[in-house]
């Protein structure tokens, strides 16, 4: 049987296919207020801002390849159970080739009706389209009338996938981390849920608050990072 590696990834692991990361210095979040454009008091209060904001990132996921790391981890498939759970919204990790992966804060080539993906409905996402990179617009409307919104966790909705994710951590022989600095709640706390006997490898160029004696940290951007992986994959 093979085992299981459950990965984690962050912005950090897109950046060097050109997509910013949001709170470096220099990052998204710079230019834009995350309170405006990807909260749900934003999206209530602007909903054309919003919806405009997201056409945008659509539109450069059009031409945005994936990067060595994205492949490295689709190539982890060939001799082990990989299940990838990513913080990030594009779909680079499927560009590559990876074929279980788990958005934890939604996916930016897709919408949904407004009133949908709650707890009233157990977040089904029988309503959820894929557009591709296609701008929807105010007056988008579903086949039943209620206005399309990005297919995105906003800052205060909650992450409906995290209890698959927690699972997905709990059953791993291995949890790898990458491009991420481990700020971002609730997802920074997932690796908390590795059984006493998992390895942990975080993969980022960044200190990382984490004291656990089965943490390896490879400080270096994600596609070096992956090369070190692998080649301590290939050492064990």
């Amino acid at each position: 049987m093979k085992k299981r590696i459950a990965v984690l990834t962050g912005a950090g692991v897109s950046a060097e296919s050109g997509l910013g990361t949001y709170r470096d210095n220099g990052g998204l979040w710079d230019n834009y207020d995350p309170m405006e454009v990807a909260s749900i008091e934003g999206w209530y209060r602007d909903r054309a801002k919003v919806l405009r904001f997201y056409n945008m990132q659509r539109e450069k996921l059009r031409d945005t390849r994936p990067n060595a790391a994205h492949l490295a981890i689709a190539e982890l498939e060939k001799d082990y159970t990989v299940d990838v759970i990513t913080q990030n919204v594009d779909n680079l990790h499927e560009k590559a080739g990876s074929t279980h992966v788990v958005h934890l804060h939604g996916e930016a080539t897709k919408v949904r009706p407004e009133d949908s993906f709650n707890e009233e409905d157990g977040y089904s996402e029988r309503g959820v389209i894929d557009v591709g990179y296609e701008p929807v617009n105010l007056g988008d409307k579903s086949p039943d009338g209620v206005q399309l919104r990005p297919h995105i966790v906003f800052f205060g909705e909650a992450v409906p996938k995290m209890e698959r994710a927690i699972d997905l951590v709990e059953a791993a022989d291995i949890v790898l981390i990458v491009g991420t600095s481990l700020s971002v709640y609730p997802a920074a706390g997932l690796y908390r849920y590795a059984r006493n006997e998992a390895d942990i490898y975080i993969i980022d160029p960044s200190d990382v608050p984490i004291y656990d004696p089965r943490v390896t940290h490879i400080k270096e951007v994600a596609t070096v990072g992956m090369q070190k992986f692998a080649q301590i994959l290939k050492s064990k």
